[in-house]
């Protein structure tokens, strides 16, 4: 994949102010930034000083008109998956490059947050940036690739894992992997399971993301 250079919705920090944080929402398969940030308006109080960003992922999803994908999520094979994050990842890093050095900030005041693909992109990009960011906030998604996470140089930033336990699109079981591999990684970690919810974010679950936010942006 070529480097393009991802584009899409923000909001400013609501104080007026510059920003002292950066919130980087990744969006799941066949959707688009401005879906996910639809977030941002139920944190923007508690972090009053965060812009928040949505790129568009770098790829049109065929058949979701207006949608794009990080890969052609074709299968979940663990095979295929591993491959599509470790292709889109240079692409979200170079963005994250721009955006910390646009507004002088560093990986300390960075939070990933990701739904279902967007969560696989999360998980993989922000332990394998050389410095270690604030946190990921990680919906209804799946670790793709914990192969060389023990590596000596991989950073080990906060995770909250939030999943619905009637998920029909990402199974719960991926919760429950991601979960075990982290925690046996040595990864600060939180999760949060909530009964009936299928594939989608909820009130407790968007709670649960701004109380975690607030606390690890507070550095």
């Amino acid at each position: 994949m070529s480097l393009v250079a991802l584009d899409g919705p923000a909001l400013p920090p609501s104080s007026g102010g510059p920003a002292r944080q950066i919130v980087i929402l990744l969006h799941g398969y066949g959707s688009n930034g401005a879906d996910l940030l639809s977030l941002a308006p139920r944190w923007r109080r508690a972090l009053p000083d965060a812009l928040f960003l949505a790129p568009n992922a770098p790829e049109r999803c065929p058949g979701a008109p207006g949608g794009h994908q990080w890969w052609d999520l074709r299968t979940l094979s663990r095979a295929d998956v591993a491959a599509g994050v470790a292709r889109a990842t240079p692409v979200l890093d170079a963005y994250i490059d721009a955006q910390l050095a646009a507004h002088g900030l560093g990986e300390d005041k960075l939070l990933l947050v990701g739904f279902s693909q967007g969560t696989m992109m999360a998980l993989h990009a922000g332990p394998r940036r050389a410095r270690q960011i604030a946190g990921i906030i990680a919906y209804s998604g799946a670790l793709a690739d914990a192969a060389d996470l023990a590596h000596p140089g991989r950073t080990r930033p906060p995770i909250l894992l939030i999943h619905g336990a009637a998920d029909s699109v990402v199974p719960v079981s991926a919760f429950h992997q991601a979960q075990a591999e982290l925690a046996r990684l040595g990864f600060p970690l939180e999760c949060h399971l909530t009964p009936g919810l299928d594939h989608g974010v909820d009130d407790a679950g968007i709670r649960a993301g701004e109380r975690f936010a607030l606390r690890v942006l507070a550095g």
